[in-house]
């Protein structure tokens, strides 16, 4: 498992989204940043508190030229029950991400052991979360992975840190 790095172009994503459309990395045109959101699926109460914060801040960064997507290796069903049941209404919701595509991102990947605490089945494998920021050209200017549900940027910082990156035409680190 390696990473994407800062700088260099990212592997290509393609996923199904509820809208019922397929959302490509490389066709995004946001001013500043396609901000990818991985999550581990419906099972996941962290995620649940993270994806609702990133829903309450979703206008916050399409101000910013932001345009964000999460993505699961969930299947259609699983990410469409994730919105509803957590009230997902502003942020694009991509599902089906193969666990070689997330691989190829540099998610870590676990294997399921039960139902959760929301009284859910984990699925069979499934990845762990990551925040991209892909720049327009599809070049990597960031990433945060984590190989459990826990210690994931703050939304808040992530705005904070935009704003710092576009003012001061800060560049991209991380890329020796």
């Amino acid at each position: 498992m390696s990473t994407p790095k800062p700088g260099i172009r990212t592997p290509e994503l393609e996923v199904k989204t509820l809208e019922g459309d397929t959302w490509r990395l490389s066709n995004q045109k946001p001013k500043n940043f396609s901000m990818i959101v991985a999550y581990r699926g419906l099972h996941c109460p962290v995620c649940k508190t993270y994806l609702r914060d990133l829903d309450r801040n979703a206008d916050e960064f399409k101000k910013r030229g932001v345009e964000t997507i999460v993505v699961s290796t969930d299947s259609k069903e699983r990410a469409a029950q994730t919105k509803e049941d957590w009230g997902i209404k502003n942020v694009n919701v991509g599902y089906g991400m193969s666990i070689d595509k997330a691989r190829e991102w540099g998610l870590y990947i676990s294997s399921g052991r039960g139902k959760t605490s929301l009284g859910i089945e984990e699925p069979a494998q499934f990845s762990e979360p990551g925040l991209f920021l892909v720049q327009p050209d599809c070049t990597l200017y960031a990433s945060s992975v984590a190989s459990m549900p826990f210690a994931r940027p703050h939304f808040k910082e992530v705005l904070s840190a935009v704003d710092f990156i576009v003012e001061k035409n800060y560049p991209a680190r991380g890329e020796a």
